[in-house]
């Protein structure tokens, strides 16, 4: 099972692949897709749209894990911008037949971490110990991707999940 995280934004988005081998999960790739912010939003749209459709094609995921749109009462613009941003993840992967799956934070806090409200630091050092780096992942868009994709595994690739389709 390979699995695609993508933690969306409209300036930086962070992406992560993750693969089960004999039930182990293994990072095969990680970064970021950056968009300038000067940039008029259609533009914006377009970077973020090629640059996850070249890391559909080159990691050759079998489902991409997405943070569920949300919003934080104070900021309804952010949510408003994420929904452009996942709009171009979600034609990527519709392009090239990827099944997407999303993943409220509190559910990918909660699977990774084992609590829904962990903190940033919590989740960088869980994902950096269950997947053997020497150092946390960096920037956080990264740390949170390559989350989704745990996240993505254990949901995805359990064979109780297999047995329930």
């Amino acid at each position: 099972m390979r699995v695609l995280g993508i933690d969306p934004g409209l300036g930086t988005t962070g992406y992560g692949v993750v693969e089960l081998v004999a039930g182990a999960p293994l990072i095969r790739e990680a970064g970021t897709v950056r968009t300038r912010r000067g940039d008029a939003l259609p533009e914006r749209l377009r970077t973020l749209y090629e640059g996850i459709s070249e890391v559909i094609r080159d990691c050759h995921p079998e489902v991409i894990a997405l943070e569920d749109l949300y919003t934080e009462y104070q900021f309804p613009r952010t949510a408003l911008l994420m929904a452009h941003a996942r709009g171009a993840i979600c034609l990527a992967a519709a392009h090239q037949a990827i099944r997407v799956v999303s993943f409220a934070p509190s559910e990918v806090k909660s699977a990774v971490v084992g609590f829904g409200r962990a903190s940033k630091e919590q989740v960088q050092g869980t994902v950096q110990r269950v997947l053997g780096l020497s150092q946390p992942p960096h920037p956080n868009d990264v740390a949170d991707a390559l989350a989704l994709a745990l996240t993505g595994c254990y949901r995805e690739g359990s064979p109780l999940q297999a047995r329930e389709r």
